[in-house]
């Protein structure tokens, strides 16, 4: 079974994310949907605040381990579809960088595995930011470091 990519590059745009939920005006079976939209915070730190986050992934492991995930939600909770995706490269600060959709007939479903699927992609998949900093009162820095995953 070939993986579904759940990678786009740089940000998520709103109209990606809107056409996504346009899709599904027609499945008329769905009463319920829960969206999770992870969005690069400008964290500030020892006078430098985060302007974006870079970010890379062990792209085949992931889409193998998302697929995992994938089967093991639709398993566990009576789903119409899933969606997701998440950013490779360069994000700035205030951009979506994850985009999580869940729908089903019933909202508590589509939210108990929205919030189950957010936590596995955080802890499980291998991507990793690395955050590309810079001074808080303007100028663009060479300084950057890993984002730790919370």
């Amino acid at each position: 079974m070939k993986e579904k990519n759940i990678f786009i590059p740089g940000a998520i745009s709103p109209a990606f994310i809107a056409e996504s939920i346009s899709k599904h005006m027609t499945k008329t079976n769905i009463g319920g949907h829960s969206i999770f939209l992870g969005q690069v915070r400008a964290d500030a730190m020892e006078g430098k605040r985060v302007m974006a986050i870079d970010y890379i992934a062990y792209e085949q492991m992931a889409l193998e381990k998302m697929g995992r995930i994938r089967e093991e939600i639709f398993e566990k909770y009576p789903l119409v579809c899933m969606h997701v995706y998440h950013s490779l490269g360069k994000v700035p600060a205030g951009e979506i960088c994850l985009f999580v959709f869940t729908s089903s007939g019933h909202r508590k479903v589509a939210i108990a595995a929205c919030e189950e699927l957010v936590e596995r992609i955080k802890a499980e998949l291998p991507i990793w930011g690395k955050e590309l900093l810079t001074a808080e009162h303007g100028g663009e820095g060479e300084a950057y470091q890993w984002k730790e995953n919370k």
